[in-house]
């Protein structure tokens, strides 16, 4: 017992030392990281408890206090926010490798075929392949030409929907009507279907729009590693069962097309030249091509066509609810947008796409709706490597949000954030805001993100939510319904909680009132 002691004894002699010596060894060698400022956090959950339902709103509020970066710890995840555009574009152009790559939740995991996808794939050498492939083929500048009468169709379905109604003094859920025509949109695109048109599947836009939904959910188990496996909010099942339906649709879709396919081929049919393919088309065609750069499977093609399905509907429809509702509000801004289309379209036909570039005050006004409606209100990525920040450290694997929403109404560079003025955004204003463009290169305006990893569909929704706004404003005088059928004089403009987009709090129902009656074209379309 005695030596035990004694070798007890001379253990600690030795090893309390040894310990002080390495403590001291290290302290001098290991870096010393300047962080952001940061809230105190909670044991465990960090700061999760100071984010509330709309968390770009929570962060803004938060960056006001502590400035335009700051260091949150959301359960056991790192993150940084950051509120300005100078940030951003540190973030975004200055070190645009090391923030290249989006963080995988369990819901995108299960949802893109663990991101076989585009909008979650890491970067490499795929997402450059099917970068490469959205910019040259799928949403190139031909296929957009070649599908124009595809837009210019649903959009005068939508219009002679909204003209029945006027002559039968009804009011029109725009909310729900603008979904169903910019998700018309897509699935003639992708699939040469309208969605109700897709056999025993007219709930395809319900489970997009779950499927969105469920995206942006916050899961508890994405944060707290304890909660991981237990499935707490029971997301996980709801994954794994939208998940089943959705592959059985995208599943007889593409079979659909293999078949048609088969039979061109035995009957000496091909496709190409000047006749639009379908999406599903051109990536059937990439995946048999020995000589692409990538094989694509299966799994590749399904996981993007519901990129393109999430991405293009609901974020669409929900600008072009925004835009009008800010000119119900604002009747001298709608006034002065209908003189523009008049003076260049006339009475006598409807507004086209070609038309767009002649009306420089409807662009503008689609601009401020996307300064203070961004339908993503925030850009969310993740560090790969150690980089410096505002002078600031920030680790590896650290998750990053930038605050579209923030950045948007940033006092310091916008006059009069809150208000609702076009005019910032024309030639003549003071300032010159009009060089400020969408695509996020001057980052005081990043509706679409900017650098490499940005939105690649920005001149289909341009295209689709410009044209829509200026038939709306041509053709029809507003009115909004109450809810007991009267009329009120402004439109609530409270935003709603959803999922990576942010849609109004109550859906938008106006009586539409016919102001000129142009000949439709024929809306028959197979």
């Amino acid at each position: 017992m005695d030596d035990i002691q004694s070798y007890a004894i001379l253990l600690l002699v030795w090893l309390i030392p040894t310990l002080l010596l390495v403590r001291a060894i290290f302290s001098k060698t290991r870096p010393t990281w300047r962080l952001p400022p940061s809230p105190i956090a909670l044991p465990i959950i960090g700061h999760l408890h100071l984010l509330g339902p709309l968390p770009h709103q929570s962060f803004h509020k938060l960056s006001t206090h502590y400035g335009p970066l700051i260091r949150l710890r959301l359960g056991s995840v790192p993150a940084v926010i950051a509120s300005s555009p100078d940030t951003a574009k540190e973030i975004l152009k200055t070190n645009e490798i090391s923030f290249a790559s989006r963080p995988l939740s369990s819901a995108a995991r299960h949802l893109t075929y663990g991101s076989s996808g585009f909008v979650f794939a890491p970067c490499g050498h795929y997402w450059k392949f099917i970068k490469k492939l959205c910019m040259s083929e799928l949403l190139g500048s031909r296929t957009l030409d070649l599908m124009l009468p595809i837009r210019r169709l649903e959009l005068r379905r939508f219009l002679q929907l909204l003209l029945e109604r006027s002559e039968a003094g009804e009011p029109v859920d725009l909310s729900a009507k603008l979904s169903t025509m910019t998700n018309n949109v897509i699935s003639m695109m992708v699939m040469r279907k309208r969605c109700g048109r897709i056999e025993g599947e007219d709930e395809v836009r319900r489970l997009l729009l779950e499927m969105t939904e469920l995206i942006g959910r916050f899961n508890l188990g994405d944060f707290i590693g304890l909660c991981r496996k237990l499935d707490f909010q029971g997301l996980e099942k709801r994954y794994k069962d939208l998940h089943g339906r959705l592959d059985g649709i995208m599943e007889r879709i593409i079979q659909e097309h293999e078949e048609e396919r088969k039979v061109r081929r035995e009957m000496g049919v091909g496709g190409g030249g000047d006749c639009a393919r379908d999406l599903i088309e051109i990536l059937l065609d990439i995946s048999e091509d020995e000589k692409a750069a990538m094989k694509l499977t299966t799994e590749n093609i399904k996981a993007f066509v519901q990129d393109i399905f999430a991405a293009g509907t609901d974020t669409s429809a929900i600008t072009a609810e925004w835009a009008l509702a800010e000119l119900i509000n604002h009747p001298n801004i709608f006034k002065k947008a209908r003189e523009e289309i008049d003076a260049v379209v006339g009475k006598e036909r409807l507004v086209e796409e070609s038309d767009i570039p002649n009306l420089p005050y409807i662009q503008a006004i689609i601009k401020e709706t996307l300064r203070l409606h961004p339908t993503a209100p925030l850009i969310i990525r993740k560090s790969s490597d150690h980089c410096k920040i505002s002078g600031y450290d920030i680790p590896s694997d650290t998750r990053v949000f930038i605050n579209v929403w923030a950045i948007g109404r940033d006092p310091h560079h916008w006059d009069d954030p809150l208000e609702f003025r076009p005019e910032r955004f024309m030639p003549s204003d003071k300032g010159d805001s009009s060089q400020i463009d969408i695509r996020g290169q001057h980052f005081h305006l990043l509706p679409f993100g900017s650098g490499r990893r940005a939105c690649p569909g920005i001149t289909l929704a341009m295209q689709v939510v410009q044209t829509t706004i200026a038939a709306m404003v041509h053709s029809f005088e507003w009115k909004i319904a109450s809810e007991d059928g009267g009329g009120n004089i402004c439109v609530d403009m409270t935003e709603g909680t959803a999922g990576i987009t942010v849609p109004r709090a109550k859906p938008l129902v106006c009586f539409p009132i016919a102001r000129i009656r142009p000949l439709l074209m024929d809306t028959t379309f197979e």
